[in-house]
């Protein structure tokens, strides 16, 4: 029986049951992939928890826009900051500056464009969408902090009811024991990740001691593009033998909209993660719609996204 597990990305979440009932049913709508009518069976590493506080209330219908913008004060707090010193200093502020994060509004208005990347490649991935200011900057708050936790292992508690603890080792051993679960099914078995939930899988299976093996794996609105991300995947990640081949067996799905703000600084990553210097990862530009290009609901929607998945649970 075919097994699949799904990995989350940046943000706050609903419940963990709310979730993954909401991918599912996003990868259902349609005439799409209803995974309990093709017997394959599912679970979700959520981590959510270890970085935000209570969950998100339960959306109406799909994980949508509202993920994001329906509340302004859910903003992170971004003073952690003021407390970097030496090299981790030079990475978080290097990559904010990547992000145009300290910027203030183009023109002082409200509206991002690509423009305000000031950078003529990403500007090349990018067609003139509006996405409001504020919205563009809680992205960025999100994305900077929630990757720099994990990737730096900061020792971190999210609500007073919960005790710290160090955010790398406690979502790896989240992911881990979910491979494990999976791992133990019939296959195959196939790993589903958006956004920082790239991150993570890919650490776990490339960088991880004894991590289970998996049959294949999909990476969606990746952010695994960005140099400073590579950079702290080392020692384990290198551009000429990448690719995690003790820990996956099959293929790598890579899949992008150029117009997601979380992909697009490097959509297309078989160049950087190859298999003994060659290009295995299939990158599948398939466009999303709306202003939101990073919601996973359109991402599950898309049928050249479900065709590859199809394939590699052998449907």
């Amino acid at each position: 029986m075919p097994h699949v597990t799904f990995i989350h990305g940046i943000a706050n979440k609903p419940a963990p049951d709310v979730l993954i009932r909401l991918w599912r049913d996003s990868l259902a709508r349609d005439e799409g992939i209803d995974l309990g009518a093709e017997g394959v069976t599912s679970d979700m590493v959520y981590w959510a928890d270890v970085l935000y506080g209570e969950p998100k209330r339960e959306m109406a219908e799909h994980e949508s826009n509202d993920s994001i913008v329906e509340a302004r004060d859910e903003e992170p707090d971004m003073t952690w900051r003021d407390e970097l010193e030496s090299d981790e200093l030079l990475w978080v502020d290097g990559l904010a500056s990547k992000m145009n994060f300290d910027a203030p509004p183009p023109g002082g208005d409200e509206t991002f464009t690509p423009e305000a990347f000031g950078d003529s490649e990403l500007e090349a991935n990018f067609e003139r969408i509006p996405l409001p200011w504020w919205l563009k900057r809680r992205l960025m708050k999100m994305l900077l902090r929630d990757v720099h936790h994990y990737l730096f292992n900061v020792e971190y508690q999210a609500h007073p009811d919960r005790p710290a603890v160090r955010v790398q080792d406690e979502i790896r051993q989240r992911m881990i024991s979910a491979l494990a679960q999976g791992a133990a099914k019939p296959g195959p078995h196939v790993v589903i990740s958006h956004s920082m939930g790239t991150v993570i899988a890919y650490d776990c299976l490339k960088r991880v001691p004894d991590c289970p093996r998996v049959d294949a794996l999909m990476t969606i609105g990746s952010p695994l593009g960005l140099d400073e991300v590579q950079d702290k995947l080392q020692p384990g990640w290198s551009r000429e033998d990448g690719f995690p081949s003790t820990t996956l067996k099959d293929s790598w799905v890579n899949v992008f909209d150029r117009l997601d703000v979380v992909a697009a600084f490097d959509p297309e990553i078989a160049n950087d993660y190859r298999k003994r210097g060659d290009k295995v990862i299939d990158d599948l530009n398939e466009q999303n719609w709306g202003t939101w290009r990073h919601n996973i609901s359109n991402y599950l929607a898309g049928a050249e996204l479900r065709g590859k998945l199809q394939q590699m649970l052998e449907l």
